[in-house]
């Protein structure tokens, strides 16, 4: 994990040592085995350890499995092409959310991407993926995961601090089926995700759409809401899991097939 946060800087074996509390001829048999292995490689400079390839095959491995990533893509695919945004897909670790799966709208868009890399992380009660998926645990989980502080580090201006406002926010988002970051996580760049939710109602994985706040106004932000939301539902349906529609959408189809069916009444009747 150390080396995963250093990237291709590396570190040198003492460096590792020392962060490790080991002694530094165990730090080098392990090296020396993770080597062989093809997880570790030494830097361009020779100086220190990097990851290697075998790790990027582990990583493959895992999001092949991941089926929720698998079933996903396609509807991801489809509305990245229907709304010209950046759709990205995450799952929940703790306290954070790990990015899993991209699809990135048209070059054509004029719009400039929004791009996350697979596999980093970012804390989940700033991020419109994350509190998709923490609207949808138990009360006593989400103080588990935030402590008794209740106090939570800003990233921007915009983003909740306090474990009272989170909470708020969550009932919010289980109401209208979809969650906003108001630039929150970064300044300029708002999201709108919506949960994938699993057979027993808790979340699997969540997807949003991204991009520029600069002219999103707040009913372009609902509509693409609601849509985000019905992406996840047909993804979760797919799944056997249980649907994230927004209420005003699931009062809408309800209206509509009361009003087919008294239409079919009235021509029986005839």
């Amino acid at each position: 994990m150390f080396l995963v946060e250093r990237g291709q800087n590396g570190l040198t074996a003492r460096e590792l040592s020392q962060l490790l509390g080991a002694p530094r001829t165990s730090v080098a048999d392990l090296l020396r085995v993770l080597q062989e292995r093809g997880f570790v490689a030494p830097t361009a400079e020779g100086y220190g350890w990097r990851l290697d390839f075998r790790v990027a095959q582990l990583g493959n491995a895992y999001l092949h499995e991941f089926s929720v990533r698998e079933v996903g893509r396609t509807a991801m695919r489809e509305l990245s092409r229907r709304t010209g945004f950046t759709t990205q897909m995450a799952v929940l670790d703790h306290g954070d959310i790990v990015y899993i799966e991209r699809q990135d709208a048209s070059r054509s868009r004029i719009e400039p991407h929004v791009v996350t890399d697979i596999g980093s992380r970012l804390p989940a009660y700033c991020t419109s993926l994350g509190k998709a998926m923490l609207a949808f645990l138990p009360d006593d989980e989400i103080d588990r995961l935030y402590g008794p502080s209740g106090q939570l580090a800003p990233r921007t201006k915009n983003t909740i601090t306090t474990l009272a406002r989170l909470k708020s926010e969550l009932a919010a988002i289980r109401r209208r089926g979809y969650a906003v970051d108001q630039q929150e996580t970064t300044e300029g760049v708002v999201c709108v995700g919506s949960p994938i939710l699993g057979p027993d109602g808790r979340p699997e994985a969540a997807i949003s759409l991204a991009g520029l706040s600069a002219g999103m106004l707040a009913a372009a932000i609902d509509t693409l809401g609601r849509t985000v939301a019905r992406t996840a539902s047909q993804v979760s349906s797919a799944r056997g899991g249980a649907r994230t529609t927004p209420k005003r959408a699931r009062a809408k189809l309800r209206r509509r097939k009361l009003a087919l069916t008294r239409r079919r009444r009235v021509r029986g009747a005839a």
